[in-house]
């Protein structure tokens, strides 16, 4: 929020006589006085409050602030912020000023306990005011750092999410997004995946397209100035990165490999932008593992649509050339033929160890068995309308139990329609009619019937006439 736009061009006070005054007080306090010199420069705080001054009450507020961070007195710098913002009529300008100057003291202070308290005495200075939510947002952030160091990652967690930044007009794009990220990160960490989903729901992909009016000095929300974004926060091209990590993070506890596919494609995207070779390659290799390891057909984590379209917008890449060992990885899973394990295991094996970030999980490799699995059944309903089970089993190296495990469930997801014979040992793979399809059936097969009826009767009336017989309907 732009305070400063609104402090009066020509004060009140006289600026010389004020600035000599604090000179005094200042002296005085160097003599061992600090306690009248605070006393001094308070009563020049309410003269110049009074004339509603802006320059010279902040010149007040911010001399008796030197005076106790010069002292090391910090248990008299709280005192005097809570004196200097409760003062009647006291204006935003200088509270603001009093509370960003209170601040900068934080990092000089070494005693934990005693930044905490300035922390929370801060805190307390800027509840329920709309023109320092900003500085109580940041407070907030420093206060949960100091509880994640001390390894209270809840309560970091908890105290981080008292703040809905989304709803600050004056902060800038960057730290709002860098703020919300800390967020879900707290969460993830604490292992509160359902609040880190709803968190990460307040940043949206469009958020990361630098846009005209939020820069510092542009207007925002209301009319109101975007400030500078906090010392340290990150541009969005870093942040974008943050924010995909963090979002493997969450399905990668789902296992919903399709988004998280989705995720290595967004940041593949960021590092080829860069053309950074030392970084896109290894994303690449994660999103063709990912890729694989994404069931072929539609689950409630995504459709087989969405796979196909990223399986194609993969193959076409040209810097999937690059990777040879991987293009081939994707064509074993886009051709109709059927995988050997053992011949797959011998191929992949050695990329499969050196991806020790995609199957750093024991399940991941197991499901890479298990989408071997599932493209040869596919495989094998495409080309057969009935075999053997025992063929089946074969085809698939696994036993006839586990083959019918397998099939079953790819039943059961709608993957394939199959039926099987276990007496007789058969399967068959056929799709059962909708109740529409049957329907149109029979009504087809009713019009063939009575045009065959009708013309029956015209050949017979034909034969009638030629032979001049009488046709008559026995009563």
């Amino acid at each position: 929020m732009d305070l400063d736009s609104k402090e009066v061009a020509k004060g009140t006070v006289d600026m010389a006589k004020l600035t000599a005054d604090i000179a005094a007080q200042k002296e005085l306090a160097a003599k061992g006085q600090r306690a009248q010199a605070i006393e001094g420069l308070l009563n020049l705080e309410k003269s110049s409050r009074l004339a509603e001054d802006v320059v010279a009450t902040k010149a007040c507020c911010s001399a008796i602030l030197d005076l106790c961070h010069d002292a090391r007195d910090w248990r008299a710098l709280e005192e005097n912020v809570m004196l200097l913002t409760k003062r009647r009529s006291q204006l935003k300008q200088a509270i603001q000023a009093t509370v960003r100057q209170a601040m900068s003291y934080v990092d000089n202070i070494e005693d934990k306990e005693t930044r905490v308290s300035l922390i929370k005495t801060l805190q307390a200075v800027t509840e329920g005011k709309i023109f320092v939510e900003i500085e109580r947002a940041r407070l907030t952030k420093r206060l949960a750092a100091i509880k994640e160091e001390e390894g209270k990652v809840d309560e970091a967690a908890d105290i981080l999410q008292e703040v809905a930044v989304e709803t600050f007009g004056a902060m800038a794009k960057t730290e709002k997004i860098a703020f919300i990220l800390e967020q879900v990160r707290l969460c993830l960490d604490k292992k509160d995946f359902v609040r880190a989903q709803i968190l990460s729901r307040k940043v949206s992909p469009r958020a990361f397209v630098e846009r005209k009016g939020e820069g510092q000095g542009e207007i925002g929300i209301e009319g109101t100035a975007i400030e500078e974004a906090d010392k340290g926060t990150p541009g969005l091209p870093e942040l974008k990165l943050r924010y995909y990590e963090l979002l493997i993070r969450y399905y990668s506890h789902l296992n919903n490999y399709l988004e998280v596919t989705r995720c290595y494609r967004a940041i593949y995207e960021v590092h080829t932008a860069a053309d950074d070779k030392e970084k896109w390659t290894p994303v690449l290799k994660a999103v063709c593992w990912f890729l694989v390891l994404s069931p072929a057909y539609s689950t409630k984590e995504g459709s087989s649509s969405d796979r196909t379209t990223l399986l194609t917008a993969t193959l076409q890449d040209k810097k999937l050339g690059d990777l040879p060992a991987y293009k081939a990885l994707l064509n074993t899973f886009t051709n109709n033929e059927v995988i050997r394990w053992t011949a797959f295991e011998a191929t992949y094996g050695p990329e499969v160890a050196a991806s020790g970030a995609v199957f750093s999980e024991p399940k991941r490799l197991e499901d890479l068995k298990l989408r071997v699995i599932e493209h040869n059944v596919l495989v094998a309903a495409r080309y057969y309308s009935r075999m053997r089970t025992s063929r089946l089993a074969d085809i698939l190296s696994l036993t006839p139990e586990q083959m019918e495990k397998h099939v079953s469930e790819l039943v059961v997801a709608k993957a394939i329609s199959a039926k099987i014979d276990r007496p007789a040992g058969i399967i068959t793979f056929a799709a059962a009619a909708a109740p529409e399809e049957q329907l149109n059936g029979w009504a087809g097969n009713i019009a063939k019937l009575l045009d065959l009826v009708d013309k029956s009767c015209q050949l017979i009336e034909k034969e009638a006439m030629v032979h001049k017989v009488a046709l008559t309907s026995s009563a």
